[in-house]
């Protein structure tokens, strides 16, 4: 170097070296995005309160008055509390659970309501309340009392902040009830001055539900008055602890849970909260980060950020966990609280946390094929808890909660989740799952036993008949089973089965295009309005339920008459819209024509484009349902959110893909909404999925996979689990995105 560039050289060295060091740059935690409000108005059906991913308890408030809109505890709308139940669903439209009512109250205030059955409550408002994943605080205003809630897997934590008041008290009610829930057995025992163990025996829309719980508290009760229950077969219990309270104080209160006793309960005291109110919240809220950086996405757009986060926050709220530590549980068998034997009916989980609360008509269609994305280590315990059921009672479950069939909606759609996962290489036993199947399907309940013997179901007086509808839904499982039967090489039961599958088209009227019902001598049932909400069709109607034969696409193309008849009909499914004379109920919400995409059975319709050559018609559909159907707000759910299928359909959608199929392995794609999205696929892979030109381009024109193009409309389960990049090129251009020859998934054919 000559002389002059040494010095320059030294100067910027200096330089450099008297700079400060740049602050490192700070990422918002994911959970800042999550809104827990997000269908707690309007039809979702949610509840704000604290609770674990997949965790046995859902602590949360409850307005304490029963109807519809309350039917998850909690209602915006609403102004006042009732208190703090352990148990909640999200989004299901049943009314059952709110187990253990804890309400914290003092001298202030004593009025009472009829509403509420007279039960103690506060009046609270929303500027004083807020709520992020396992976390949950409310001030309740009357006694000047504030709640704070976090939770565990299997242990709720309540911290109440009382002012200075020498009568306070906190009360634990087994007795209140709601909606469809009512208690059958409840008992207290004060082990201790800060302790209480006892049950919760109830039954609602699921029968015989057993809870055993341990509370305990951090600061003595003075003294307490228990109101029934302090022996067994009481069915109202409550206690009322009494406490001198100075201001500022806090009152910690630690709840466990078990369905098998109060000692597994206070177990799950001991091993999962034995710490303070702050640290248990600051790891649950640890668990809820990490479960929410299985996917990342980049949008400048932080309302859709924070739609997104929420979707997969509400898509971990179900199944939930049912085993204690040790594996033990309440068996499913249980009908009368003993197994025929006469001993009690607990069932142990060997190797594996056995879930339960199934909503398998729902969530079959999404948030099962989600799990085997991002869930792939709690797939197979799912899978073994769902033949766990079938060992305990000799059959599937098809809506199951807390050790009890509800025998809810139709189907038997364990069958597309136990199929679905093992084609994509998950661990059980696939023999007794495949014998599970299969006996699930030969049963001759639930019209199971005319479906097999007329190939259809034909229409009865039934109140919810449903003839066609389970119809359509029993031969798509069976086709799952004959793929099943297939892979094991059971050749007769494989050509039985897609015999089976094929009963849909017994029911098609080819004279007028539409699947129609038929009386048990198998004549059209008429007049027939397609539009119409009958008793033939589950929650739906005929226009809904045309387009359900995922496992033979082509098949119902041909039925239609071709592409173009088809195409037809479905621009017709998204142009008529219901008269306002149309009585439509209330499960008929999110409607674009007769789309409805407040409930489940449309949820596949507009990839059927896909399938006629018009991918851009699906994507501009895929787009306005995710713009419109959902929104960052209180009311932001058009419809149940049911225990995670409407939160999952959103965010397989919003990353540009979709099963129309959910048990054949393969992802219909859509259109992608953000910028770049990157999903941990498992065994530390990733799915990186770029929109190039996303930016006032709604179309796709091309799409390719680790930089080859991807001929096809679809991407198989095992290209997504391999990772790498899943680049879509947008365009402008309608037309272009229509020019791509696309092929879709073969009929009868398996993509792992």
């Amino acid at each position: 170097m000559k002389p002059d560039y040494v010095c320059i050289a030294l100067v910027f060295l200096l330089v450099g070296c008297s700079q400060k060091p740049k602050k490192e740059h700070f990422e918002e935690k994911l959970t800042s995005y999550v809104n827990p409000f997000i269908g707690t108005d309007g039809p979702g059906n949610t509840y704000p309160g604290a609770t674990t991913p997949f965790g046995m308890v859902q602590l949360s408030p409850d307005i304490g008055i029963p109807g519809w809109d309350r039917i998850a505890g909690y209602y915006y709308q609403d102004s006042i509390i009732t208190g703090f139940s352990h148990t909640h669903l999200t989004g299901t439209g049943a009314g059952d659970l709110y187990d253990i009512l804890v309400m914290p109250t003092n001298s202030r205030f004593s009025d009472s309501i009829p509403d509420n059955n007279y039960k103690p409550y506060s009046k609270f408002d929303h500027t004083q309340e807020k709520a992020s994943p396992g976390y949950y605080w409310v001030n309740l205003l009357d006694y000047g009392i504030k709640a704070e809630m976090t939770a565990t897997s299997r242990v709720g934590i309540h911290r109440y902040t009382f002012p200075k008041d020498e009568n306070s008290h906190i009360h634990v009610d087994l007795g209140y009830s709601l909606n469809w829930d009512k208690p059958t057995d409840t008992f207290i025992k004060v082990a201790n001055d800060s302790t209480l163990q006892g049950h919760r025996m109830s039954t609602g829309w699921a029968r015989n539900q057993r809870l055993f719980f341990e509370i305990r508290f951090s600061k003595p009760f003075d003294s307490y008055k228990i109101v029934g229950g302090e022996t067994q077969n009481e069915s109202d219990s409550k206690i009322i602890l009494n406490y001198s309270t100075i201001e500022g104080e806090q009152i910690i209160v630690k709840t466990g849970l078990s369905s098998v006793s109060s000692e597994a309960a206070s177990k799950a005291i001991q091993t999962e909260a034995n710490s303070d109110f702050d640290s248990i919240k600051k790891n649950t809220e640890g668990v809820w980060e990490k479960e929410l950086q299985k996917i990342t996405i980049r949008t400048p757009d932080r309302n859709k950020k924070s739609i997104f986060y929420t979707m997969m926050y509400q898509s971990m709220l179900a199944p939930t966990l049912y085993s204690d530590s040790n594996g033990e549980y309440k068996a499913a068998n249980d009908a009368n609280g003993k197994l025929k034997d006469g001993t009690d009916s607990i069932a142990k989980a060997d190797n594996f946390n056995r879930y339960d609360t199934f909503s398998l008509w729902d969530t079959f269609r999404a948030a099962h094929p989600l799990y085997t994305i991002i869930q792939s280590e709690k797939v197979p315990d799912m899978v073994k808890s769902l033949l766990a059921h079938y060992t305990e009672t000799g059959i599937l479950p098809v809506w199951s909660m807390q050790g009890s069939e509800t025998n809810m909606m139709i189907g038997y759609h364990a069958v597309p989740v136990i199929v679905d996962a093992y084609f994509k290489g998950f661990d059980f036993d696939a023999e007794v799952a495949y014998k599970a199947c299969k006996e699930s399907a030969m049963v001759n309940e639930r019209q199971i036993d005319i479906y097999k013997e007329k190939g259809y179901i034909p229409v009865d007086d039934g109140h919810e008949n449903w003839s066609v509808s389970k119809t359509m839904e029993y031969a798509y499982d069976d086709w799952c089973i004959a793929m099943f039967a297939k892979d094991l090489g059971k050749t007769d039961d494989y050509n039985y089965f897609l015999k089976r599958s094929q009963n849909w088209k017994n029911l098609y009227n080819s004279k007028r295009t539409w699947l129609q019902p038929k009386d048990p001598q198998g004549d059209f049932i008429e007049p027939f309005i397609p539009k119409e909400y009958t008793p033939y069709f589950c929650e739906s109607n005929a226009w809904h339920y045309y387009w359900f034969v995922p496992q033979d696409v082509e098949g119902l193309i041909k039925s239609t008459g071709g592409e173009e008849r088809f195409e037809q009909k479905l621009d017709s499914m998204f142009s008529y819209y219901p008269e306002p004379e149309d009585k439509l109920p209330l499960f008929s919400t999110g409607m674009i024509g007769q789309y409805a995409h407040g409930n489940e059975p449309s949820h596949h319709v507009a990839y059927l484009y896909n399938y006629v050559g018009q991918p851009s018609k699906a994507q501009k559909l895929v787009s306005t349902i995710l713009e419109d159907q959902y929104k960052n707000e209180p009311n932001g759910h058009c419809g149940n959110e049911d225990c995670g299928q409407m939160s999952s359909w959103y965010i397989l959608n919003s990353l540009g893909f979709y099963p129309v199929n959910p048990a054949q392995g393969v992802y219909d794609l859509g259109v992608p909404q953000f910028e770049e999205a990157v999903v941990q696929v498992g065994n530390n892979k990733s799915l990186t999925i770029k929109a190039e030109g996303l930016n006032g381009n709604p179309f796709v024109q091309s799409v390719s996979l680790n930089g080859k193009k991807l001929d096809r409309s679809y991407i198989t389960h095992k290209e997504i689990s391999n990772g790498g990049t899943l680049t879509f090129k947008m365009t402008g251009d309608e037309k272009l995105a229509n020019e791509r020859q696309l092929k879709n998934p073969e009929v009868n054919k398996i993509y792992q």
